[in-house]
Order: structure tokens, then sequence, then C-alpha cells
């Protein structure tokens, strides 16, 4: 028998897991549970959509903004149209109840027609309110409203089913995939691509799905396009600042810091003449009035010259609007505007274009509320920006114009000579102090017609009732008021009471001076003139002397232009709540004679209205007249600036004298002699005129009565001779 180690081995079989056990297969979907699972999807993705729709999502807040700022104008309007439909319908009843007065004779409705004149002229004076007011950005609750306003229609709309009426077409469905969902939900059976694009898988924030026009093959297009990945020429510009270029300049001058961020309330959009705007918040440590503080250094961290950043407050006090270009606005002369137009302008409402800012807009000054001083060093430009401003004013008739000129060249004999000067002479500081003590007298006057209105200050609807608006011109300020000057303290202590005065009844004054020194323009003159012109000066402490203190440690210095521009400044237009860069327009009357040309423009405007220099009863000039015994009206006797005798304000009476003494004359070189008897001088002079008639013209005129005189051929007779004639002549007319 075999042992057990003898027995032969059995195979050892490896130790395989036994097969799992499959379940057994599930029926495959159908094909309806395949589709009520896809469309639950789709549902979600619509609803999503929907919500987001709802919540006004899509919407752009720069748009909401200026929807905000479309209202807040529109509303505006509508208030200043309703002012002006209540002040025709008061001047229509004002006019009924004057002719029903002057049909009465008078002895009726005298009462009712003053009341409704003192009714119009307040509803003018709102109404000129008005016009003038400006309408600020819309505030962070207009803003918000009308955001709630847009989700309150919606709203609406999905409620009621408002849509079901609308014409279901390709277009409406794709504007619909582009913010308006809720259209595609109504038209979900509209069309296949409809709902594809409302269910398509919704992410929050992302953007609608492009239309099916982008989606299709694009027309050919006929304009040059570069290399691939190019821009085509036909394309905007790229943006000239981008936001993360933006905070990195405000981090460099300290405005950012930290974990501090901006926030964006417009984005950087750039127009078609390469400025930028910019809408943002600052953070709530710092405010705009800081940011303004550090503009040079701003533009520089920009890569810009300050001349090329401009910052104004949008609403809070952290709102900041950044504008910004690529180009120097002040590089090139720009002419006059008045040059292409040259017409009648209201000074008072509308003001007078004297320069353009930094983002080439005009700027106006207007003859209101305020007092100007223009000044700069020697070639400044500050005498171009004067003339901006005056030759304008001529173009207002209702403006008196007082000037007194600093030199005795030709500068301003042109506004004489055509007559637009009211008043006007050289250096003369005895006649300077006998026009500041008129014009106070009349401020007297002024105040007393104010008052019989019912005023208690000028407005526009009274200026003419009052005589004008009185405007004086002194050139060279120092000329009259630096040390040692003589009536120094005199002329200084009436400009001073003048400017503080004068305003609510009609004076102005435009001060022009290269000497910005406190010694010469007083603090207690400076502050009362709120409107300034800053040009380049030599030093911070005159440009502070022009702009007030602690101006060019704001960053308004006038010492620090680079490079100076003839008439290029700093300018503070207090009636638009306004500082900013400004270059004068070019305005040339050495070389182009472009000033004469307006002035000629201004006196054919001025004539019609009865407002040329000896046209109307002036006060000023009767005042100087029983002063000095000497007229300056329109520059004198021979409009050159040399006051003379009365000239303009002739009595009929004597301009038929000033006839008859010219006629004489005139007669005497028909003669070829230097005598001539009465009879043959009225013969020639003709027109009816008698011997009896000249003789006594003669000596009213100054030339006395007859005289023994000796004719070839004739012998001794009486007659008068050339010299007397000629001296009466030239004693009349003031010379």
């Amino acid at each position: 028998m075999a042992t057990e180690a003898e027995s032969p081995a059995v195979e050892q079989q490896p130790n395989i897991p036994p097969m799992p056990t499959q379940p057994p297969a599930s029926p495959e979907p159908s094909r309806g549970d395949k589709v009520k699972a896809a469309f639950a999807t789709q549902k979600g993705h619509a609803t999503a959509r929907t919500k987001d729709w709802l919540a006004a999502g899509d919407l752009d807040p720069v748009d909401i903004i200026q929807i905000a700022a479309q209202r807040k104008q529109a509303k505006h309007d509508q208030t200043v149209a309703h002012q002006q439909g209540l002040v025709a319908d008061l001047h229509a009843k004002f006019g009924e109840a004057r002719l029903r007065m002057e049909a009465s004779g008078g002895s009726s409705g005298s009462g009712q027609v003053s009341a409704y004149a003192r009714r119009l002229a307040s509803e003018e004076s709102k109404l000129e309110a008005l016009r003038a007011q400006m309408v600020m950005p819309p505030t962070d609750r207009e803003i918000e409203k009308v955001r709630a306003g847009k989700k309150a229609g919606r709203a609406l709309l999905l409620a009621g089913g408002g849509l079901a009426a609308l014409p279901v077409t390709g277009t409406v469905i794709e504007q619909a995939a582009h913010g308006q969902p809720m259209l595609l939900a109504f038209l979900g059976t509209a069309g296949a691509y409809g709902w594809y694009l409302v269910s398509r898988p919704f992410v929050d924030g992302q953007p609608a799905p492009a239309p099916i026009t982008e989606q299709l093959a694009a027309p050919v297009s006929m304009v040059k396009q570069e290399q691939p990945g190019g821009r085509d020429f036909n394309a905007p510009p790229p943006p000239a600042l981008t936001v993360s270029q933006l905070e990195e300049a405000l981090r460099a001058i300290g405005e950012v810091r930290g974990e501090e961020q901006l926030q964006i309330l417009a984005v950087p959009q750039r127009d078609k003449d390469g400025n930028t705007t910019v809408v943002f918040d600052l953070p709530p440590r710092t405010t705009v009035a800081e940011l303004k503080k550090k503009l040079p250094k701003l533009a520089g961290a920009l890569g810009r010259d300050v001349s090329m950043v401009d910052i104004e407050k949008a609403g809070t006090e952290v709102r900041t609007s950044l504008w910004m270009t690529d180009r120097d606005a002040f590089a090139d002369t720009r002419p006059s505007p008045l040059l292409k137009a040259p017409s009648q302008i209201d000074a008072w409402k509308d003001g007078v274009p004297v320069a353009w800012n930094k983002r080439s807009i005009s700027v106006r000054l207007a003859i209101k509320d305020q007092s100007f001083v223009i000044a700069g060093r020697s070639r400044s430009g500050k005498g171009v920006g004067a003339s901006n401003l005056v030759v304008g004013t001529g173009f207002d008739p209702r403006i008196n114009l007082r000037i007194v000129a600093g030199k005795n060249n030709g500068e301003w004999d042109p506004y004489a000579k055509t007559g637009v000067a009211s008043t006007y002479f050289k250096p003369n500081p005895e006649r300077l102090l006998a026009l500041l003590k008129a014009l106070l007298a009349d401020k007297d006057r002024r105040e007393a017609d104010l008052g019989a209105l019912g005023k208690s200050k000028i407005v526009a609807p009274v200026i003419e009732q009052v005589g004008g608006l009185e405007l004086l011109v002194i050139d060279e300020l120092a000329t009259y008021t630096r040390p040692g000057k003589r009536l120094r303290e005199e002329i200084l202590e009436a400009l001073i009471e003048l400017s503080a005065v004068g305003l609510s009844s009609g004076i102005f004054m435009i001060l022009i001076t290269q000497y910005p020194e406190a010694d010469v323009i007083p603090q207690a003159l400076a502050m009362n003139c709120g409107a300034r012109w800053a040009m380049a000066v030599e030093n911070a402490t005159q440009s502070n002397a022009i702009l007030g203190g602690g101006q060019a440690s704001a960053g308004r210095d006038a010492s620090k232009f680079d490079p100076p521009r003839p008439g290029f400044g700093w300018l503070v237009n207090t009636s638009a709540g306004v500082t900013d860069l400004a270059r004068s327009f070019d305005l040339d009357e050495d070389e182009r004679g472009e000033i004469t040309m307006l002035l000629e423009k201004a006196a054919k405007i001025r004539e019609k209205a009865g407002r040329l220099a000896g046209q109307w009863d002036d006060p000023i000039e009767r005042h100087l007249l029983n002063a000095t015994g000497l007229s300056s009206a329109a520059g004198g006797p021979k409009r050159d600036g040399v006051p003379g005798r009365n000239v303009l304000n002739h009595t009929p009476e004597q301009r038929m004298q000033m006839d008859a003494l010219r006629g004489c004359i005139k007669a005497m070189d028909v003669l070829d002699r230097d005598v001539a008897q009465l009879d043959e001088m009225a013969q020639i002079i003709g027109g009816g005129m008698t011997k009896e008639r000249l003789g006594d013209l003669l000596r009213a005129g100054g030339a006395g009565g007859v005289t023994k005189i000796v004719i070839e051929g004739r012998g001794r007779t009486t007659g008068y001779e050339r010299a007397d004639i000629a001296d009466a002549l030239k004693l009349i007319e003031g010379q």
C-alpha cells in the first residue's frame, strides 16, 4: 500500500472569487421622460433668467443715471414752460388793463394796472431765476427711484400679460434675448429659437446671448480691415483710461490706500473727440475737494498735463466726475465767436463769450452780481482778455460803458470813435474821482427807483426802467492806486465803497492791472470782485492777491504756467460757481482791426436802440459836466479821450448855430476870400436862409455882430471875417 508521500500530487486550483450577480437591467427611459427632464432643466434656466430680469440685473448703471438725469431735466423744463405761460398770460392781462385805463382817460383802472405790473415783475423775476438755475446731477435717491420704477414696470408686465398682443417676429425675439427674457417666456411657443435663447444655461451676471444676426453669416463689409487679431479701421478707438489705471494713479497720489477700493458708477467712456469721462465714488476718508487740490499730481500720474484733466463734484462729497483728453486744448489760439456772429447779446442772462476752458467749452461771463479783476504781468495777454469782455458788453445796448484808460495811447480810442463808450478819458485822477462820485450819487438814485418799483435789488425786468447797467472799466489800475499817486486814498475809498454797494443797483466794475499786489488792490476791494482772471504772474503771492488767499497751495497758482501762453490763466467765475483754467479768444486791433469792426457792429445795435453816446440823457456825463465844465461823452470833442466842452448833448438851437457857422465858412470857400457879407453868405447857404436869420444865429453862436470889412472891388462894407467865424465854431464844438 502506498504511503501518503508516495501518493501522486493533487493539482492546486487558484482561488477565484465568484462573479457578482448582475441586477436586472432597468428599462431605457422613454422619449417622453427625456423630454420632461430636459424641459425641467430648461425651465429652471428660464426661471433664473426671469428672476434676474425682474431684479433689473441686466440694466447698465450708466443708463439708469442717464435716465434719472433726463427726467430731472425734463421736470425742470416743464417748470420753466409753466412759468413762461404764466408770464405770457400776465402780459396779456396787463395790456388789456392798460388799454381800459387809457380808454377811460386815466379816470379808472390805474390800481389794477399797478397790481398787474407788480405781479408781472415778480413772476418775471421768478422766470429769470428758473432759467438761470442749474440742473444738478441726480441724487442717489433719484437714481434708485428710476431703478425701482423699472422693476415695478416689469413685474406689472409679467402679472398683467400685457405682451399678448405684440406681434411675434424674429426681431422681437432677438431683442428679448438682450434684456427682455419675459417676452420670450410669453412667446415660448412662438419659435424654437426663442425658447432656446431663454432656456440656455444661466449664470448670474452672464450677458445675454448674441442676437441671431451675429450668429449667422455677417454681410460683406467693404471697410478695409487689419490682419486677423487686429482692430477694424472703422471701429471706435480703445478707451483712453481703464479702471485699473485710474486706481493706480489715485493710489500713487495717496487718495486710495491699503484695502480701499473705488466704486465705479459710470465706466470710462471715450467719445469721438478722444475725451474720456468716468464717474466714481472716492473712499469715504477723502473728498472731491481734497482731490482737486492734487489735480496737477493726478494729471502727472495719468501721464497728462494739468490742462488735459478735469475734476467735478457729481453730487455727494465723494462722488467724482473725472474728464481726461489726449490733447492740449490751449495749444492753439481761437477767434472770438463774435467775429462770426456779431449780433445783440443779453450780457445779464447769457453772459459775454470771453474764453474757452480745457474741455473746449466757451466760457461766458455774465454782467450780473459780480465785478471783475483781470491781472497778469506785462505781455501775459490780460489786455486781450479784457477786450473780449468789454467789446462783448458793447453788444448789449442796456450797458453804459465808462472807460478810464491808464495810458495815453490809442488802445481804447475805438470805443469812443464808434460812440459805444458813454464815457471815455485818458489818465486823469481828478476826473476819475469825479466819475466815482457821480456813480455813487447815481447809486442812490437807482436805489430810490428800485424802491418805487418794489424791488430790493436790480432784476432783469427793471434794468431799462432804472437806466440800464453801469460798467466802469479802469485799465492799469496801478496808475491811480499805487502808493504815492495823486488822490490815491480818495480814489481807493470811493472804489471800495462802490464795489461794496453798487452791485445791487446795477453798477459793476472791471479792474485791469499788471501789478496784482495788496497795495494796488487792497483786500477790501478785491473781496468785492467776485470774478477774477489771473494770467501769468511772478510768484504765488501775486497769484493769491488775485484769486484769494490760499489758492496757490490749493493748486491754483498763476506763477506755475508751463508754458505761459497769452490770455491763459485761472478764471474764477462766481456767477457759474466755477474756477477753471481758461484761455481768452484771440482778438486783435493793431494788425487786423477786429475790435473796431466789432464795435461798428455794436454801434448799429445801440443806435437802433437809442443808446449811442449823445442819443440819450446821460446822468453821469451831466454830473461830470456840472462838476468839471468838460464832457468826456464818447471820448470828448475829438473822441480821443481828452475831455472838452459839451459836444454830444447840444440843444437844437446850438446845433442850428453850428450849422450856420459851418455854412458861413463854406460860403467864404466858395467866394474864395476870408471876408463876406451876410446877404451873400445867406444866398450861398440856401434852404430859405435869410440875412436877418443868419445874423441872429451868428450872434447867438458867439461870432458877434457884423464889423467893418474890406472887399476887393467894393471897398469898405460890413460883414464877418473868417477868423471870427472859425473861433466861434471851435468854442461851441468844445475844441
